[in-house]
């Protein structure tokens, strides 16, 4: 008898427990921002974790409340590897940015498929507006990667992943001052905006 009651009151407590760490999930969820890209090849949504990558993700933000992103290009697509944009506008101008940002590859976040990171140079603190998404599971572009630094991974896409499939799997040419890799019909960000929290 005393067991049964024991049983019973550890079966509520577990689920009490699920409840709670479900609802702390889901509060979690909510509070990671959420960006909404518009494009002419569709829609996609990207979610940006501040705690794993804080100095990225303020600064990936700013460029999206100051709408740099808008009528901006993916200006290199390489399939089974990445899709990159945020730099340039359709006619191959770069778009003048902030101040570079410091790296923060050594997050835990991985250069998985699905996930966004910033495009930067050989210098590791070089990141300005540039990102771009894994189409494939990336290993080498982690920290520590082959350069000794990694890429910044700080989001990934929660929906409109058939669109960074078509994205991906667009013919590419030279374009403007790219020799290679330049979607043939270019591919435009209308806008890029916050979305509203539920």
């Amino acid at each position: 008898m005393i067991f049964m009651r024991f049983q019973k009151f550890s079966t509520a407590a577990w689920l009490a427990a699920l409840t709670l760490a479900s609802v702390c999930s889901s509060v979690l969820a909510q509070e990671a921002p959420r960006v909404r890209f518009n494009t002419t090849a569709g829609a996609f949504v990207v979610e940006v974790y501040p705690d794993k990558a804080p100095k990225t993700v303020e600064n990936f933000l700013q460029y999206v409340k100051d709408k740099h992103y808008d009528g901006t290009i993916f200006h290199r697509v390489i399939d089974n590897f990445m899709v990159q944009g945020g730099g340039f506008d359709a006619k191959f101008s770069q778009k003048p940015t902030r101040a570079p940002i410091p790296l923060e590859a050594s997050n835990g976040l991985k250069n998985d498929v699905g996930t966004i990171a910033m495009a930067r140079t050989g210098n590791p603190n070089s990141a300005t507006s540039q990102f771009f998404i894994n189409v494939k599971d990336n290993a080498m572009l982690n920290a520590p990667s082959p350069d000794g630094y990694g890429y910044t991974v700080f989001g990934k896409i929660v929906s409109g992943a058939d669109v960074i499939q078509k994205i991906k799997s667009t013919p590419t040419g030279a374009g403007g001052p790219f020799p290679t890799d330049v979607p043939k019909t270019t591919i435009l960000i209308n806008s890029a905006t916050l979305e509203k929290k539920p």
